[in-house]
Order: C-alpha cells, then structure tokens, then sequence
C-alpha cells in the first residue's frame, strides 16, 4: 500500500505538471503575453511559493535542462558546419565584445549596490549569460531564428554557452586557498574538456551516419527514436562528464548530423520531447522564485533587476550599433537579450559551494536572473507595440505613378502570378502592384514589372490607373484587404469590371452582396480538379468523372443562391454530401448519365492497341 500510495503521489504531481501547463500557457497566449510567461506563471502557482505541490524545484530544474539541451540539438542541425563557418566573425568577433563590454559595465553597477568586486564579478558573469531558452523560444515564436538578425543572436549565444567553462575555472581560482584546486588538477580538468570534445567530434565523423543507416534497414520507428534520444543525451552526458556543458555537446552533436540524411527524420523525432522538456523547464524556472527572498529584500531585488536589464540592454545596443546595425535591429537585440540566463543558476552555485559568494547573496543573485527571464517576454510585447512599424526600403523599385493599364491587378502572389498568364498571353496592357518589395525583386527576375503600392489607399489606386481600368483584378490574399478594395472601386471607379479573388465561401457572399462582377473562392475549382481526377485513379470513366465535377458546380452554384436568399451559410447544408453521419440526411448520389453512340470519322478512329 506504501508503494501504491507513493506512486499515487508522484502521478498527482505529473498531473499537476501537465495541467497547469495545459491551463496557463493557452490563456496567456490569448492574452498576447507569449508562452514562455505562461508555463513561469504555471511554476509560481504549482511551485513551493504558490499552493505548494512541488517543494523542490531545483531537482526538477535539473532534468528540465535537458530541454534546453534538446532545444540547442534541433539548432545545431541547422547548422551545417559551412554555415557555422561563416558565422565565426559573429561568435567570436561580436561574441566577444558583447561579453566584455557588458560584463564591465554590469560589474559596475553591481559594485554600486554596495558588493565588493569579487561577488560583483559573480553577479554581473551570471547575469551575461543570457538565457538561452527564453530567447530561442521568443525567436521561435516570432519566426526570426532563420533571419540574418536572428542568426547573429544565435551566435552570440552560442560563444555565451562556451564561456560557462572559464568562468567555472575562474570561480574555482577565486576560491580561498584551501578550497582552491592544484596546478595539475587544472590541467587535468583542461585536458579532459578537450579530449570530450575531439571524442564527441570523431563519434559523430565516423559511427553516427553509420548507425542509423543500420536502423533504418530494420525498418523499426521507435528504435530510431531511441537512438535519436540516445545522440542527444550521449552527446551532453560526454560534455558534462568532461566539465563542459551539457548544451553545447549536443549542439556539437547537432552540427555533426546537419548534412546526413537522416536529419529530418532525428528532428521529427526529437521535436516532442523537445517541446515538453523545455515547457518543463520554463515551469521549473517559475518554481524557483523564492518569494520570500523576494519579499524581505525586495529594494535590492527590483532595484537590482531593473539596473542590470537596462545596463545590459544599453550595452548590447551601444555594440550592435558600432559594429553596424541599424537602430531598429539593435534595439530589439538588446530588448530580448536583456535578461539572466539559465547558466547563472549554475555558476552562482558554483561560487556559494567554493566560499566566493554568500548562500544569502547567492538567493539575491538567483531571484533577479529568475525575475529578469519572466519580465522579459513583457518586455518584449511592450518594445513590439511601442516600436513603429518598419519602413520599407524602396531601392531599386518603382512605385505606381500615371500609370493607364487596361487591367489593374492588384496582388501578385502565386494566385496573381497564375492570372496574369491568360491576360500577358494575349498581350493585354496590365499593371500589377504589390505591396511586398521582396515578392517585386524575386518576379523582376522572371521578366515581370510589378509597381509598388498598397492597394487598400485610394491614392495608390488612382496613381495605378484605376480611373481608366476596363477591368481591376483583386488577387490579394487577406479577405479583409480585398472587402477594403472592393469599397474603394465600387465607390470611386464604377466604369471597371471587377473581379475578385474570394478567401472562402463566407466571404464570397459577402463580396456579391457588394456587387463585384465576378468572385471565385481560391481552392474552389483547383479542389474540384483534385477530386475529378481522383475518380479517374480509381478507376471512373473520364467523362464521367468530368460529368460528376460539373454537377457538383451546378448544384454549387444552387447552394449559393439558397443561401443568397436565405441569409445563412446553412440554407443548403442538405445539397452537401457528407460521410454518412448519424441522423444527417445526404443528398442522393449521381448517377453517370447514358451517352448517345458517337459516330468517329476516319481520321478519329483509334488505333488499336498492340
């Protein structure tokens, strides 16, 4: 009974884990507060300081790390060792300034705060190592991890992730004399860092692609996973074991798989464990606030916080600047680079253990890195929203001015770039504007002349030719853009045709209501094809499948007046086929109409086969 009772226990608390999440991360997210703010939320509800169900997070912080670990393995398979290559001016060169000049200026203003210069260094190393996890998951989320701005973050995190080793060596030398290693237990130290990763390298080179080409020949999926989980935690455990960290060997792992064949198949395969682990950890992180620390040194603690983010985000900003980037990236940089990372849990830990730091300043230095990890998410939806939106670089494009077109189209993504064809074919004068200056550059390529020019603004459309247009084709992909257009021609350029691409069925009513000439959803027919010449790969007469698609058109079309007069979308459910559900009555099923014979002349005779 003991036994069941106890695993009754820890199955309460892997219940509370997941609902917590499940419950907090979704809310947050609707709130447009980010869901790294949402599973710290989690931790301080569920955690020691909250209601309690968890009173030792630091040992779930510890296999939370393991995210982390899995987080840089999925990077580093990204990473391809050329690319890497070209990023060597970024890690180190910007790496290297970023950490210098931050950890000066951060140990400054420690020093102001009343710590000698040893703990100071302490406070303002821990506090430069910016944490990892919550800045690749606001990359993530925002998209910008493949972006050149995302990549120079990248890798400066990744020189943050190798500095951890001299500064573990650096708190072992500022330990006092009798806590203080000997010469040759350095070097040893040393030596071992270095043969764990020529040993990580040579294991990855030779036995990795190896290995699972052999696994993939035994066809069994779940043994892939496994040797997948293995590369991951083989790799950090060698690192950890060789004093290193347990992030960088399995980013090494990572780059080594970059180029093998099977790198999408190890990434599909990571990604769930990746994805929880690191909800894990962010959970565990919010655990770790010690409120109470929080409440009886509160002057210190937000005092502390708010000068080191600013002082670290001025830093940032001042680097990024001198070594080229404009206001607006090197901003965002020093925003979402603000905060203490996860690395500082251990190299405070480090310095208590070794009698540099006290166990009290230890829980000061831990509660503002932990507090400047949850804060930085609002900071960053704070910089998004007061931020102005970016100015478009025009170079090399033109804008739409005089222009006297038959045809205005407005919209040349791959719906435009199809509609075009039969307008160009017979030599029809178009004008195509687009508001997406990257889009103009990729079609000039391909022989096309596309004008800038936001076609929601009544100026645009006049300078586009709009008043002399026999016809305006509206191919934008965004339903509420196309209504906005619509409004605009209607009212302002009643003499052209309109025709307009339709987002879905809802809002193709719309548009009629509005009175265009002509509306199409955009899956509509492409979709009815699709099923067409599915009939025909299982076996259906070509003419009937054809048939079939054209009633399908007809009684479409029906459904739509249905519901033209009806005012609902659900006025002709009951000409919808459906799968058959209970009590859902379906239409009956076609039936190929009889062909009258066809009489062949000579010349359509077919010849018979050999």
């Amino acid at each position: 009974m003991a036994v069941e009772a106890g695993a009754s226990s820890e199955l309460v608390k892997v219940v509370a884990l997941l609902g917590a999440a499940v419950v907090m991360v979704p809310l947050f997210r609707r709130l447009g507060l980010g869901s790294v703010l949402g599973y710290f939320a989690a931790g301080l509800a569920i955690g020691p300081f909250g209601f309690g169900w968890f009173s030792d997070p630091q040992a779930i912080l510890h296999t939370a790390e393991l995210g982390v670990v899995m987080f840089l393995f999925v990077i580093g398979l990204e990473m391809r060792p050329s690319h890497l290559w070209s990023l060597r001016k970024e890690i180190f060169g910007l790496g290297t300034l970023q950490i210098v000049t931050c950890g000066a200026v951060l140990t400054g203003v420690c020093m102001l705060f009343g710590f000698p210069l040893p703990v100071a260094f302490i406070g303002a190393a821990g506090f430069v190592l910016t944490s990892t996890a919550v800045v690749m998951q606001l990359l993530a989320e925002r998209g910008d991890i493949a972006l050149p701005s995302g990549q120079k973050i990248v890798s400066i995190l990744l020189f943050e992730d190798l500095l951890i080793v001299p500064l573990l060596a650096v708190v072992a030398l500022m330990a006092p004399v009798h806590a203080e290693p000997g010469e040759s237990s350095r070097w040893i130290s040393i030596a071992i860092g270095a043969g764990s990763i020529v040993g990580l390298v040579l294991v990855g080179k030779f036995l990795l692609n190896p290995l699972f080409r052999v696994l993939a020949a035994a066809k069994a999926r779940e043994v892939m996973t496994a040797a997948a989980l293995l590369v991951v935690l083989g790799a950090a455990l060698l690192m950890q074991l060789g004093g290193l960290s347990m992030a960088m060997g399995a980013f090494l792992a990572g780059v080594l798989l970059s180029e093998s064949t099977f790198r999408h198949q190890i990434e599909a395969d990571i990604e769930p464990f990746r994805g929880i682990l690191l909800g894990l950890f962010f959970l565990s992180v919010g655990m770790a606030l010690d409120l109470t620390v929080v409440a009886n040194n509160w002057p210190l603690i937000v005092s502390g916080v708010l000068a080191l983010m600013l002082a670290k985000a001025v830093c940032i900003y001042v680097v990024a600047r001198v070594l080229g980037s404009d206001h607006r990236q090197a901003l965002d940089r020093g925003v979402v680079m603000a905060q203490g990372g996860e690395f500082a849990f251990v190299l405070f830990s480090a310095a208590a253990a070794a009698g540099v730091i006290g166990v009290e300043v230890n829980a000061n230095f831990t509660a503002i890195v932990v507090l400047s990890m949850a804060l930085t998410p609002l900071f960053v939806l704070l910089h998004d929203k007061l931020m102005p939106a970016r100015e478009v670089s025009l170079d090399g494009v033109d804008t739409a001015e005089g222009m006297s077109g038959s045809v205005l189209m407005i919209g040349f993504g791959r719906f435009g770039q199809v509609a075009s064809q039969s307008l160009l074919a017979r030599d029809v004068d178009v004008t195509i504007i687009d508001n997406d200056v990257d889009m103009i550059h990729n079609a000039e390529r391909f022989g096309f002349k596309i004008y800038y020019g936001d076609g929601t603004r009544l100026d645009v459309l006049h300078a586009s030719g709009a008043a002399s247009a026999r016809a305006i084709a509206v191919c934008v992909n965004n339903a509420e853009d196309a209504d906005r257009i619509v409004e605009l021609v209607s009212h302002e350029f009643p003499q052209a045709k309109l025709l307009v691409r339709s987002f879905d069925r809802e809002h193709s009513l719309r548009l009629i209501h509005a009175g265009v000439d002509y509306q199409i959803r955009e899956t509509f027919e492409s979709a009815l094809m699709f099923g067409q010449a599915a009939l025909m790969e299982l076996g259906a007469d070509e003419d009937d499948a054809r048939d079939i698609a054209e009633q399908i058109r007809e009684r479409d079309a029906e459904r739509f007046e249905l519901e033209m007069a009806g005012g609902d979308l659900r006025a002709g459910a009951h000409m919808v086929f459906g799968s058959a559900l209970p009590g859902v009555p379906t239409p009956t099923p076609f039936t190929a109409p009889k062909r009258k014979a066809r009489t062949l002349n000579a010349d359509q005779v077919p010849e018979e086969e050999e």
